[in-house]
């Protein structure tokens, strides 16, 4: 394993948040291999080096990944001031473990969470092109027209959304229905999108990350990721996308 920060394998490890280990560093409480650690930076390699805090070893944390259908008015952070119900009070791990690109409260569907930071960097970076679909529900009838200025990129304030695939499941006069997929991770990017041509959402649903979906996923329940998908998400994001500029 590669040498990491120490306060980010504290954490990762549960001691404390990452501001807190930086504290407990600097007043001499962390010995790496007998020795104490009173500077920062300081780096290590959790599986290699004996890590001690106040008299306690601290073991290297195992990898974890999860995934979940996310309910609605859930968020998608580790901590809330507001008290807000949170991904992490649906799935218990021992290990610190962050949502893989973010649903916002009112939106629904596949989250993954995991403890793996590097994994999480490659799913949600647009280069590697991992597709995530949606499920939109939208005021009004959408038009063809319309409906190709999503494919073709939208332009918001980080600038022009990459393409995107699009279809159109359902349509009236009153709603419609149309499933898109994205590979980047904007903030509330597809509500956005669909506002820049005129469309309100009434309501998202991600329905799947890559090959991931929510088959025999029922609202609120969640699921260790087998071994065979762990290698999938890993495998689609070992060499950058050459079609997604």
């Amino acid at each position: 394993m590669a040498q990491q920060r120490l306060q980010k394998v504290l954490a990762s490890a549960g001691v404390d948040s990452r501001r807190k280990c930086e504290e407990l560093i600097l007043s001499g409480a962390v010995r790496v291999n007998g020795k104490v650690v009173d500077k920062l930076p300081a780096f290590v390699d959790p599986e290699r080096d004996s890590i001690i805090v106040d008299g306690k070893r601290i073991r290297a944390a195992q990898k974890v990944y999860y995934v979940l259908n996310k309910p609605k008015g859930v968020i998608c952070t580790s901590s809330d001031p507001a008290g807000r119900k949170k991904v992490t009070d649906i799935v218990p791990s021992r290990e610190r473990i962050f949502c893989v690109g973010r649903l916002d409260a009112d939106s629904t569907g596949i989250v993954i969470l995991t403890n793996d930071s590097e994994l999480a960097n490659r799913l949600t970076h647009p280069r590697y092109g991992v597709g995530k679909t949606y499920v939109v529900k939208v005021k009004g009838g959408v038009s063809g027209e319309r409906l190709e200025k999503l494919k073709r990129g939208i332009w918001l304030a980080e600038g022009k959304t990459g393409r995107a695939s699009a279809k159109i499941l359902k349509r009236s006069h009153k709603e419609s229905l149309v499933e898109i997929t994205i590979r980047q991770g904007l903030n509330r990017q597809v509500r956005r999108m669909f506002a820049k041509v005129g469309y309100k959402v009434v309501s998202l649903k991600r329905t799947s990350i890559g090959k991931l979906n929510l088959r025999g996923l029922g609202v609120g329940k969640y699921r260790r990721l087998s071994g065979s998908e762990i290698e999938y998400l890993k495998s689609a994001t070992n060499k950058p996308c050459s079609r997604c500029n």
